[in-house]
């Protein structure tokens, strides 16, 4: 495990970035950088830890955070617009914060010239409405062109293509993740794991777009936090991109909301609402390379997770013990 670093992790409030910090945090210095448009941090305590260093400050705000980026010796860039609707609603914004926010970023961490780590927080939806086991290496697929649906991906692709180029031009060991549906205890915002546990424990009930025959990998919170240390670590790891996910927690979003409903023991109904928006309806990650320079492998099996992140739900809604 890394230690003795000074790590900066931008949007580091967030669901990712708070989980990243709970592991780093007992052997190393953290600052966690965000603007608390989602909040994941609060009632964690991880505030009032002696290594943590809280900013609230947006990545647009380029001198605010050179400043941030000044004595660290890791970026970890996770800030973000996320959530399908919320990226609807503002595509504009969408894209300035991660191409202005990165290059900002990636600025910041050059000036500083000690940096021995930028890692870009990319996205699985670069690749498109159909995904079957794709490898880092394959052709991103980019939507239609003024659709707001795949604004996010074309922007995350580009910082991408701006985190290794300031690698090949610069010598700024920099590296980029792709994460595959990520979910977990202490998650926020819109995703459908969480949309699903918490209308399940309510009794309410679960919506899936369509049929909901749209087919995902889903990835616990662990495994990925494991893949982003090792990327710290591991020299192997700069001037690469890499799929983190989990490609044997494959389900479809119907069977998914059964299957919660199930482990949930809810009696909550499974109900389509017509989705008339471009979707993603195949995504499934192929893991080779990151199996192969970091050593990755996923450890948790689905209905495990599903099962500590109903478990924890339960507690933050007083549903359980």
């Amino acid at each position: 495990m890394i230690e003795n670093k000074r790590i900066l992790i931008t949007g580091g409030a967030g669901f990712i970035g708070t989980s990243l910090a709970e592991r780093l945090k007992g052997n190393n210095r953290l600052v966690l950088y965000d603007n608390f448009h989602r909040d994941a941090l609060s009632g964690t305590g991880l505030a009032d830890h002696p290594n943590i260093e809280v900013v609230r400050g947006d990545v647009l705000d380029r001198d605010q955070l050179f400043a941030a980026v000044k004595g660290v010796d890791m970026v970890v860039h996770m800030a973000s617009i996320a959530g399908v609707d919320t990226v609807m609603k503002q595509p504009v914004k969408t894209m300035r914060v991660s191409l202005l926010g990165t290059v900002n970023a990636l600025d910041a961490c050059l000036e500083a010239g000690n940096i021995e780590r930028f890692i870009d927080f990319s996205t699985s939806e670069i690749f498109g409405r159909y995904a079957y086991n794709v490898t880092e290496g394959d052709v991103a697929q980019l939507g239609a062109v003024g659709e707001a649906r795949w604004t996010y991906a074309v922007s995350k692709l580009a910082t991408e293509h701006l985190a290794l180029n300031y690698y090949k031009e610069f010598g700024l060991p920099a590296l980029s993740i792709r994460p595959f549906n990520i979910y977990g205890p202490s998650q926020v915002g819109e995703g459908a794991i969480h949309h699903f546990i918490v209308k399940a424990l309510k009794g309410e009930p679960l919506t899936v777009h369509n049929d909901g025959s749209q087919i995902r990998s889903w990835c616990y919170i662990s495994d990925i936090i494991d893949g982003i240390c090792t990327t710290l670590e591991q020299e192997e790891a700069v001037g690469n991109a890499f799929n983190i996910g989990n490609p044997r927690a494959t389900i479809t979003i119907y069977n998914l909301a059964r299957l919660i409903v199930r482990l949930a023991g809810s009696s909550s109904p499974v109900v389509s609402i017509p989705w008339d928006f471009p979707d993603v309806e195949l995504r499934i990650p192929n893991i080779a390379k990151a199996r192969k320079l970091l050593s990755f492998e996923p450890q948790v099996e689905l209905e495990d997770g599903l099962e500590l992140t109903l478990d924890w739900y339960a507690r933050k809604l007083g549903l359980g013990a």
